[in-house]
Formats: structure tokens, C-alpha cells, sequence
């Protein structure tokens, strides 16, 4: 009888220690998820802020540079393809995009000297100048995040309790683009 009741309380003890162990793990995955989804939306908030900058730049550079229809064409596209975008993926690769026509965009700056000089542009410049430093610190704050979340999951016992909340590893880790890693030719 005493071997029974013995056996019952550690019985309880396991399972509240396993009950413990899941509920643990589980909030902080919630969490983590939180923040992994936190620091997308910043990206996302910053990317908003860079599209909306962008028709105000185009507008003054095309009283420049009146023969440059494809690179606006090809800024209107992305752009849209930006804001049409729905996932992170599909957000990552079109901002790959955009980055390239961008960067065209400004390389038109060195073929017009007054537009060089003009401020609308270069105050237009500056603050993308600036919104491309938050999309970079937004994308590394994610990226830890990211990294975070997928590295506690990965971890015994979590790995178990993530399996059975419903918890995956996500590896949509924002990357530079192709067209990012070269820098665009500017003549003088």
C-alpha cells in the first residue's frame, strides 16, 4: 500500500514537472513568435515608408530626365510589386527589386548635374537615405529574432513541445539581393 502511494506522488511529480517543462516552453514560444512578428511588421512599417517616398523622387527626377521612361517603368513596377506583395518572401523579393531600380534611379543624379543641386532631390534623398537605414536595423533586429526563435525551438526538450503546439522553425531569414550586392556604375 505504501509502495503505491509512494509511486502515485512521483507519478505526480513527473507529470507536473513535464506539464511544467511544456507550458514553459510554450509561453516562451509564444513570445519569441511575438517578436519575430513584431520586428517583421517594423520592416514592414519601413518598407511603407520607402515606397511612399519613392513617387515624390521620381516626380523630381523626371523633370530632369525627361528620356528615362524605362527606369521609371521599372520603379513603378516594383513599387507595386511591394505594396501587392502579401508574404515575407514574396515582400523579400520584391524589395530586391526595388533596390535595383533604385539604385538606377540614382545613378541617373551623376547624368544631371542641376539635378545634383536641386533640393527637393537631395532632401528626397536624404530621408531614403535614412529609411534605408532603418530597413537595414529592422532587418537585422529580425533576423536575431528570427534566429532566436528558431534556435529555442531547435532545442531538446523544446523541440518535443514545439512539435506538439504547433510550433515549425521559420527560415524566411531577409537577405540581401542579388542586384543589392552590386553596387550600380556612376560616370562622372
Amino acid at each position: 500500500m505504501k509502495a503505491l502511494l509512494v509511486g502515485g506522488v512521483v507519478l505526480v511529480v513527473v507529470l507536473l514537472l513535464v506539464g511544467g517543462s511544456y507550458v514553459s516552453s510554450k509561453n516562451q514560444m509564444v513570445a519569441k513568435d511575438a517578436d519575430v512578428k513584431a520586428s517583421w511588421s517594423d520592416i514592414d512599417t519601413t518598407l511603407q515608408r520607402r515606397a511612399d517616398l519613392i513617387p515624390n523622387l521620381v516626380e523630381t527626377v523626371k523633370g530632369y530626365a525627361k528620356h528615362e521612361e524605362t527606369v521609371f517603368a521599372d520603379i513603378a513596377n516594383a513599387r507595386a510589386g511591394l505594396l501587392n506583395a502579401k508574404t515575407p518572401e514574396g515582400k523579400m523579393q520584391a524589395n530586391g527589386q526595388l533596390d535595383s531600380a533604385l539604385g538606377r534611379l540614382l545613378a541617373l543624379s551623376e547624368a544631371y548635374p542641376d539635378l545634383k543641386a536641386n533640393q527637393n532631390f537631395l532632401s528626397l534623398q536624404d530621408q531614403l537615405e535614412g529609411t534605408e537605414n532603418r530597413i537595414q536595423v529592422a532587418r537585422r533586429r529580425y533576423n536575431e529574432k528570427l534566429r532566436d526563435y528558431n534556435t529555442f525551438i531547435g532545442q531538446f526538450p523544446n523541440s518535443l513541445w514545439a512539435g506538439i503546439a504547433g510550433f515549425h522553425t521559420n527560415n524566411a531569414y531577409f537577405q540581401a539581393s542579388e542586384a543589392s550586392r552590386t553596387a550600380p556604375a556612376v560616370k562622372f
